[in-house]
């Protein structure tokens, strides 16, 4: 199975490559787009583009896998995972800040069988950032091995989170609540705008911890692998396993930062894709 997750690895990796094209093309902000579930969750041609671009290129290479897209699911395609090879796809992960020309959005594909995550990619090519993973392979960094820091207090850890694209009241709420928590308690607060290069961030050991809630299963499917192998955890942020498509995540350099943080965090659970 390595050598076959290697030669999927390898031919993804070409193609989100060429796919990272397209983004560099609107280094300043890309204001052509239209609204999807509220008026901060935002879709562009190009996370259309992209998205086409991935599935189509893999689906003729391996006929066989699956997928999961964030933009097939907005129109209305349903998240089943299977055991079966299945290709987790966020064309342009930080639409937000594309939109605005904030350099922090990324392609994210993460390679999931038997319902775990085998190999991801998440590439910002705006400042050419390639972050990668393998199963059992180790996570890189343009090539380079990288590895989550050795922090495991909360009182030591510079930790990222995000408000979320909705303007729900209860959820918004516990973001505040966590914010406040955080700011009391950790070292720092960093918000990225991008769960996936959030998740980047913890394997490089740039920040300690990072958790959401309302994200989706294309959001962390790439990180999940790569915290995994740069050393890292991820779980759910009540401290139990991670559930892919349960829009919840809490991933850490250490077991013991993982479920101290968990402890402290006020919950808040969305509907499941």
């Amino acid at each position: 199975m390595t050598d076959a997750i290697d030669e999927y690895f390898a031919f993804a990796l070409e193609l989100v490559k060429s796919a990272g094209n397209l983004i560099t093309d609107y280094t300043s902000g890309c204001k052509d787009f239209k609204l999807k579930s509220s008026d901060i969750d935002l879709v562009t041609e190009i996370d259309k583009k992209v998205e086409e671009t991935l599935i189509s290129g893999l689906s003729a290479k391996f006929p066989d896998h699956k997928f999961i897209g964030e933009e097939s699911a907005f129109e209305g395609v349903k998240c089943i995972l299977t055991d079966e090879p299945t290709w987790i796809i966020d064309p342009v992960d930080g639409t937000l800040n594309f939109i605005h020309g904030y350099p922090s959005s990324c392609i994210s594909v993460g390679l999931v069988i038997n319902k775990e995550a085998v190999a991801g990619i998440i590439y910002n090519p705006i400042v050419n950032q390639l972050f990668t993973a393998n199963k059992g392979q180790g996570a890189y960094l343009n090539g380079r091995q990288i590895h989550v820091s050795q922090v495991k207090e909360v009182s030591k850890a510079l930790i990222s989170f995000e408000a979320g694209t909705t303007r729900d009241e209860e959820k918004q709420r516990i973001v505040f609540e966590n914010f406040k928590m955080i700011v009391t308690k950790a070292h720092g607060a960093r918000t990225v705008g991008s769960a996936a290069l959030n998740m980047a961030m913890v394997a490089l050991g740039g920040s300690d911890a990072y958790f959401e809630f309302g994200i989706h299963a294309w959001d962390i499917a790439a990180g999940d692998i790569i915290v995994r192998e740069a050393g890292g955890v991820c779980i759910d942020p009540a401290g139990g396993p991670l559930d892919i498509l349960s829009r919840r995540v809490l991933c850490a350099s250490s077991q013991e930062l993982a479920q101290e943080l968990a402890s402290m965090l006020h919950q808040y659970y969305p509907e499941r894709d």
